[in-house]
């Protein structure tokens, strides 16, 4: 068989290695000038290739449509793109939350092994190649269309990867190719992304960052998210791991009508949190509140609670009413935030959106509506928390995509 992989990254590379593995004729055509020019900028250069966890606690870290990758992780689950790697010649480690890196702490090592592996299975790769179209005749690919020319191939695997971080090539050419042959294609959203916050107080909370603090979101009425951890102010608003990971949960939902609040200390009720504060005033009584409450909370955010509460900082703890210091309690417990949009997908890890799973094969990632025609990686409608999940996806739909054509 003559196989066309569209797209050097993640997937593609996993996808021709394991179609050229199968004795098949395998060609990358990728439209940079190297190879996974994403996977070199993924983990702040490091790249979290996976995350350790077997599949059944792998799945429930897939935000969008994780039935659909069931097959694929069961069929390529962490443990053995660990040892394809390994064979590779790639050293690994685990780092905290089943992170797996590079021992070198080089992304570009990542790519280096994969391409590696796909030139000794005999892989060709074409560079400077953008495919322009895809060429079908009644509902079967007969091949592709590079620089105004029709080169024949009886498969074509598209791993375009989506829209987030475009200067690395992903502009969604996929989806266009996708929708042109009757995909649906489910409008793409940036995820594991910073959230732009409504009002401006955010800008004098820049650069300040809150550890074990509880990050709550409620839609409708009902609570959507709830997790404990670390998330830091911006110039935009708030980003950090919390956010991140809320991010991905409500970017398909309207904003406007998500209640957000951060718990500044969430290790107390309120009755434990009401005590610690009249212990706090009764020790320094003749301080104002501004200045006791550094024992409590970051300085930077001291002023703005306050605000909020009603209180004048330079007021003398002995002299906060009851009522008073309930408000000051319900701010530190709720410091409410209101959503004002996403940030772009120049800035977001991953894409939420693409290719309507629906119309794939989930175990073969074959389209049903076009016979030869694959999808893989980030260009379908699957996305995942942060952690290594995302790139483990993608190298499992790749795996899942070109292990599947038997030569012919």
């Amino acid at each position: 068989m003559k196989v066309a992989i569209i797209g050097a990254g993640a997937s593609g590379l996993l996808a021709a290695y394991a179609a050229a593995s199968n004795g098949n004729e395998v060609t990358v055509f990728e439209k940079n000038e190297k190879c996974g020019k994403k996977i070199y900028i993924t983990g702040k250069g490091r790249c979290n290739v996976t995350n350790d966890v077997p599949p059944r606690d792998f799945l429930p870290n897939i935000v969008t449509n994780p039935k659909f990758m069931t097959s694929a992780i069961y069929s390529f689950p962490p443990e053995r793109l660990k040892s394809l790697l390994q064979e590779g010649g790639l050293k690994l480690k685990t780092e905290r939350g089943n992170r797996v890196f590079p021992q070198s702490d080089k992304a570009s090592d990542v790519t280096k092994c994969l391409v590696n592996l796909c030139e000794n299975a005999g892989v060709t790769f074409k560079f400077d190649s953008e495919v322009q179209n895809l060429d079908v005749l009644e509902s079967t690919m007969r091949g592709i269309i590079v620089k105004n020319n029709f080169i024949q191939f009886d498969k074509v695997i598209v791993c375009t990867g989506g829209m987030s971080y475009p200067a690395t090539g992903s502009t969604g050419d996929g989806y266009k190719f996708a929708e042109k042959f009757g995909h649906k294609i489910v409008e793409p959203k940036p995820a594991l992304c910073g959230l732009e916050l409504k009002g401006n107080y955010f800008c004098g909370l820049q650069g300040l960052t809150l550890k074990n603090v509880e990050l709550v979101a409620l839609y409708g009425g009902k609570r959507l998210f709830l997790q404990r951890g670390e998330l830091l102010f911006t110039h935009f608003g708030i980003s950090g791991p919390l956010v991140l990971s809320l991010s991905s949960l409500v970017n398909r939902l309207p904003l406007s009508e998500l209640e957000l609040y951060i718990d500044l200390k969430p290790a107390l009720d309120d009755r434990q949190l009401d005590e610690r504060i009249l212990r706090d005033f009764s020790q320094n009584p003749n301080k104002s509140i501004g200045n006791c409450l550094k024992n409590l909370l970051p300085n930077a955010i001291i002023g703005e609670v306050l605000s909020r509460s009603g209180i004048d900082a330079a007021k003398k703890v002995n002299s906060v009413s009851k009522a008073e210091r309930k408000v000051l309690l319900t701010n530190i417990k709720k410091f409410g935030m209101i959503i004002k949009s996403l940030r772009g997908f120049d800035e977001a890890v991953v894409t939420s959106g693409g290719v309507d799973v629906s119309e794939v094969d989930p175990k073969t990632m074959e389209s049903k509506l076009i016979k030869g025609l694959y999808f893989c990686g980030e260009v379908l409608d699957v996305d995942a928390f942060t952690g290594g999940f995302n790139l483990q996806i993608a190298f499992s739909t790749g795996f899942a995509a070109g292990n599947s054509i038997k030569r012919g």
